[in-house]
């Protein structure tokens, strides 16, 4: 799928992630992924191996075995993680449900 812009992907990328326990994962994984950025500039850069492994590790184990569908990473890297960010801002501020609503039912669109 062609989005032409940020507005017209996060639609996309709230349909990718409608199980409650796919955004969880996901926030779990931004989570640890800031702690271990975090780590690596306090502690040591050795932690900047784990900042990948543990930010992708529970979001793909959440659309393989969660969602049941593609990580939206695979098509739009780069719009998939600043989407990624924005879930996480939203539910760390008890936003995402609105959000959610705000967008209303859509069809869930696979990526490829």
């Amino acid at each position: 799928m062609n989005f032409r812009s940020f507005d017209e992907f996060w639609p996309f990328y709230v349909t990718q992630h409608s199980k409650p326990a796919t955004r969880r994962w996901h926030f779990a994984g931004t989570l640890l992924s800031i702690l271990f950025l975090i780590c690596s500039v306090l502690f040591s850069w050795w932690f900047l191996i784990f900042v990948p492994v543990s930010g992708y590790g529970c979001a793909w184990y959440s659309h393989f075995f969660v969602e049941g569908n593609v990580p939206a990473t695979f098509g739009h890297p780069v719009w998939s993680l600043l989407c990624d960010y924005k879930m996480f801002a939203l539910m760390l501020t008890g936003k995402m449900d609105r959000e959610i609503k705000r967008l209303g039912k859509r069809p869930v669109l696979q990526a490829f």
